[in-house]
């Protein structure tokens, strides 16, 4: 619990049970999210406009940031690195076919691409698809 509000409040938030929750959802979880997920798991205890207000916040103060895979939009936690200043996610994300779980490969980073002139990134998103190691050891 300490963790939880001691991150809030490195990213200059007030702590709410929402924001708390929120949060903790992630940190067990260990996948990326999609609001679907959180309302799932957060159950009756807050409104979908609850949620997403707290996953903008959290994106906007670098706590999460958005993985897109086959099924749309997914939400992760940051690497300490990231600020609101800055995101830093040049990482690869794998979407298990079994399990249906998407994972930052933080270590993999996506390699440069040389765009032709006139063309200026602002976001990389790579996203590998196979089996997780929990799914092929079963």
């Amino acid at each position: 619990m300490e963790q939880l509000r001691e991150t809030l409040k490195g990213h200059h938030l007030r702590t709410t049970t929402c924001r708390e929750d929120v949060l903790s959802t992630f940190m067990n979880r260990k996948n990326a999210l999609s609001h679907g997920d959180l309302e799932g798991a957060l159950g009756e205890n807050y409104d979908r406009v609850t949620i997403y207000r707290t996953l903008k916040t959290f994106l906007e103060k670098g706590i999460i940031h958005k993985v897109l895979d086959d099924e749309g939009l997914r939400y992760a936690l940051c690497s300490h690195q990231c600020s609101e200043e800055k995101h830093q996610h040049d990482h690869i994300h794998f979407k298990c076919n079994e399990c249906g779980k998407t994972n930052c490969l933080e270590n993999l980073h996506i390699p440069n691409v040389a765009l032709p002139t006139g063309y200026q990134p602002e976001s990389f998103n790579l996203l590998i698809q196979g089996k997780c190691p929990e799914c092929l050891a079963n």
